[in-house]
């Protein structure tokens, strides 16, 4: 059965701290307009499996997560001759297309920020695990325990500033919450 012939069923409108509901016909379109100049199918096909994934990241272990945080961290660590020349690449592309000097400096890498990104990845492995985290709690007169937890989002979209910095920081927020992310940096 194709999405357009699905019954329209409820999405959770989080953005903006809403709460209302609207059908996936009308989420979909303001959604996929963020992703302009992106195939409809190939943001659908992003976005199913991070769906996918989402279940299985929200049972990872703390240190399952904080040793993912740490591989990146050491192939950022361990990458910096070939991410520096994949980001000259990028620079070039971006003066031929006639990006400005602030936004070429803004995508700008060197083995400074290289460390910085690392180090950031790295102090979230610093902080405590935000899931499984009792927020608030009671007891019922008939004893029950009722409590709020903190638990996985599941897949968080975040479209952003093109920052390389940001991306990295972005995802690994993502893992150490526990949720799968769908990342689209500005097209300028």
């Amino acid at each position: 059965m194709s999405h357009e012939s699905r019954p329209a069923q409820p999405v959770r409108r989080v953005l903006h701290g809403t709460g209302t509901h609207e059908s996936r016909a009308e989420a979909v379109p303001r959604l996929l307009s963020v992703f302009h100049g992106t195939a409809t199918q190939e943001v659908h096909a992003v976005c199913a499996a991070a769906k996918a994934a989402a279940p299985a990241l929200a049972r990872t272990s703390t240190a399952q997560r904080d040793a993912v945080l740490e591989a990146m961290a050491a192939r950022i660590d361990g990458g910096h001759d070939e991410i520096l020349a994949a980001n000259r690449r990028d620079l070039d592309a971006g003066a031929e297309a006639g990006l400005s000097s602030a936004m070429l400096d803004r995508l700008r890498l060197d083995t400074d920020r290289l460390r910085g990104v690392a180090a950031g990845l790295r102090d979230l492995i610093d902080l405590p695990d935000p899931l499984g985290r009792v927020a608030r709690g009671f007891t019922l007169p008939n004893g029950l325990d009722v409590r709020q937890v903190t638990v996985p989002l599941g897949v968080i979209a975040m479209v952003y500033e093109g920052r390389p910095n940001v991306t990295v920081d972005a995802a690994g927020l993502a893992i150490k919450s526990g949720n799968a992310c769908v990342l689209r940096g500005s097209s300028s």
